[in-house]
């Protein structure tokens, strides 16, 4: 999953970055609404953390014109301010969440799973399957007819993304830019890599096999 965080203190930005990678998220920092507005032009995004407060554009015009764009990616705004009636403005200017600041970064991760799986059907389940393959999404876990599968933390965004996707091409690209932030300066085949890992784990031994490589197109499981 990849999460877009739009907050103006940047050590409270960098706090939500480091503590949503420890649950598996990848995550662009951004400090203003112009810059937001940049990111959210360039790049695809599981979810939106917005600042209300921001400098120049503020958090509810960066909303407003995602919405009247059409972009429906879940939104959870960021504020000080407490009222009914900030609230109330927050989540009718398009919102699907609101948290008041001072939060926990625990209750932020449960507010952001809730809020992905309203998001869309993809995202509904809790527990994703392809044929004897189960990943569940709350406590990462990985198996295949009922055999734990070990898997690193960029192994499961892999996964977790291509099982969302199931029975969808996804080209090296897509891949990389949706579980990769926009600082990452690796390898060009590192999609490749991981890949080759997986497969490893998930289909090493096994008649049955369900990642497969298009060629010339990408990566699919089914």
């Amino acid at each position: 999953m990849r999460l877009l965080i739009v907050e103006d203190q940047k050590q409270l930005c960098g706090n939500i970055a480091r503590y949503l990678k420890s649950e598996g998220y990848t995550s662009d920092c951004c400090y203003n609404g112009s810059d937001a507005l940049d990111y959210l032009g360039a790049a695809e995004y599981d979810a939106v953390i917005l600042d209300i407060m921001l400098p120049g554009i503020d958090g509810l015009a960066v909303l407003n014109k995602m919405r009247s764009s059409g972009n429906k990616t879940p939104v959870l705004l960021l504020t000080a301010r407490s009222t009914v009636e900030d609230k109330v403005k927050g989540l009718d200017s398009g919102a699907d969440d609101y948290l008041t600041k001072p939060f926990s970064l625990e209750e932020l991760s449960a507010r952001i799973r809730v809020m992905i799986r309203r998001g869309g059907v993809d995202h509904d389940d809790t527990v994703l399957r392809v044929g004897p393959l189960s990943l569940d999404t709350r406590s990462k876990l990985a198996k295949r007819d009922g055999e734990e599968i070990r898997l690193t933390a960029r192994e499961y965004a892999i996964l977790e993304y291509l099982m969302h996707n199931k029975g969808i091409i996804l080209s090296r690209e897509k891949i990389e830019e949706h579980i990769w932030n926009y600082d990452y300066e690796g390898s060009s085949n590192i999609v490749d890599v991981y890949i080759r890992t997986l497969r490893r784990k998930v289909d090493a031994g096994r008649d049955q096999k369900l990642i497969h490589t298009v060629r010339g197109m990408g990566y699919v499981i089914k």
